[in-house]
């Protein structure tokens, strides 16, 4: 038998219930992994004592036969969601010590399906950056290398991406305001998906973009991404943006079958200096679902150019208003004061001590663009974009496209430290894939297809129509056979 952390969810959800491996033992192994593998930075804060009680309790369930799929399955858990007990800072300073005296919907849903937390994992701070280098506990690694560079996971959900590719978990969860579970996946080899805006609850998932961020599960394959998104999603009254609508039963519908379904190809990503394995790569998925028996139309999506700046006038506008709640007077970190300091000099000490550079470049922007005088240049007019580009995905689907195929991102996983140093622009320009995904409020999946000349996954992204996860997880599912993506990254930690 091979090693019970390499497991797929599906693989270990059917040895548990053969009584095969038992859900102690899947969490032990992964607990073993976890400990040989600091080198990677993915988890900030490890549960093992908490892991061991919940894996006990699941196998209980287990033995008395009352055990949803998920039951028995060791999980990572983003350090963005809120666990009740244990350590939730979102990577930042601002809030150490915070410990939770609740658990996120979405959390809460998994611990009812009987799932085991392992522990937190690393991200940027706040979720605000693409290479995990914005965390206060150091920057995550990607556990595929090239010749001696590190390389990073991704971002923000880059802890995710590097334990579920190091078989440090089973799965883990990530949350997406612009890409932020697909382009770790695509970096990593993993799949990741973001569902449709509403789908999950973002009720203790602490805030970054409110009308953007989505939870999502990051997983070995798709099978288990319907397996685990089901669990995770469903209506929450807690949540204003939740939708009242039911979660089916996805891995039901992952036949494989894509026979007469539209994919559409939008010309607007083809973009000047795309790499040629890029190029390659989104040329040989659209003829794997051709040969599947879809039918590939081109399409346009005109206003995709505006996509990236309206993300980051929207984006930012609410992380000030989000963030603005941080002040050191309640919980988190408090700066320490001199005499003769009143509150004025708490917030502003204790906010430029608690928030890292690239989370203060983004209050300012943010700050800035909703300012007297900017609001309508700025905001109102992202706004206006933003409609725009939803209108664009709500004409091609109205046309008959079921689901659009497009590169998930610009390039393979770049080393740590060599976008840091540049123009910020370069580093969001990571994200121009993916963020039409997150404004117009779309599923999306990132699905591992190939390997780049040094070795290196890369993936492509399917877009599918909102509260159509199903049919989207069964297009990833074709591509996902088609392709044939087994590669594993070789262990150096």
């Amino acid at each position: 038998m091979s090693a019970l952390n390499t497991f797929t969810i599906a693989e270990a959800r059917d040895k548990l219930r053969a009584k095969e491996v038992t859900a102690v033992e899947l969490t032990q192994a992964c607990l073993t992994a976890i400990e040989g593998a600091d080198a990677l930075g993915a988890y900030v804060h490890k549960t093992p004592d908490l892991a061991m009680e919940q894996a006990k309790a699941a196998d209980a369930r287990l033995a008395a036969g009352d055990a949803p799929d998920m039951c028995g399955i060791p999980l990572g858990i983003k350090d963005l969601f809120c666990t009740k007990g244990v350590d939730s800072q979102a990577a930042s300073r601002i809030l150490q010590g915070f410990k939770p005296e609740y658990e996120s919907t979405v959390s809460q849903n998994l611990l009812d399906a009987g799932t085991i937390t392992l522990g937190k994992l690393n991200m940027d701070e706040f979720a605000m950056g693409s290479s995990n280098e914005t965390s206060v506990y150091g920057n995550a690694v990607n556990p595929w290398k090239v010749d001696d560079r590190q390389l990073t996971p991704g971002g923000s959900s880059g802890g995710s991406a590097s334990a579920v590719a190091a078989d440090l978990c089973l799965a883990a969860t990530g949350t997406d305001t612009g890409g932020s579970i697909r382009q770790p996946a695509a970096f990593t080899g993993i799949v990741g998906i973001k569902p449709t805006y509403g789908r999950c609850s973002r009720w203790g998932v602490v805030a970054f973009a409110s009308s953007l961020d989505q939870a999502g599960p990051m997983t070995k394959t798709v099978r288990d991404a319907a397996i685990m998104l089901e669990t995770m999603a469903g209506y929450d009254p807690k949540d204003s943006t939740s939708a009242d609508i039911p979660v089916p039963n996805f891995e039901a519908m992952l036949t494989g079958d894509i026979r007469g379904k539209k994919i559409g190809i939008p010309k607007e990503y083809r973009m000047d200096g795309m790499p040629a394995e890029i190029e390659k790569l989104w040329e040989d998925g659209t003829a794997k679902l051709r040969d599947a028996g879809a039918e590939i139309v081109d399409i346009s999506l005109p206003h995709t150019k505006y996509a990236l700046p309206a993300y980051y006038v929207i984006a930012p506008a609410e992380a000030s208003s989000n963030l603005a709640r941080y002040d050191g007077v309640r919980f988190g970190h408090r700066a320490s004061l001199a005499a003769g300091d009143g509150i004025t000099e708490m917030y502003e000490k204790t906010r430029a001590e608690g928030f890292g550079p690239e989370v203060q470049r983004r209050i300012m922007v943010g700050t800035y663009v909703l300012s007297a005088g900017f609001y309508d240049a700025y905001y109102n007019r992202a706004r206006r974009v933003r409609a725009l580009i939803k209108k664009d995905f709500d004409d091609v689907f109205a046309a008959g496209v079921d689901a659009i195929l497009t590169p998930a991102t610009p390039s393979a996983a770049f080393g740590l430290g060599e976008m840091t140093d540049a123009d910020p622009v370069q580093m969001y320009l990571n994200d121009v894939f993916t963020v039409t995904v997150n404004l117009a409020g779309l599923p999306g999946i990132s699905v591992p297809t190939g390997l780049d000349s040094t070795g290196l996954p890369l993936g492509l992204q399917l877009i599918g129509r909102p509260w159509e996860e199903g049919d989207l997880l069964n297009t990833a599912y074709a591509l996902e056979q088609a392709a044939g993506f087994v590669a594993k990254p070789q262990k150096w930690w």
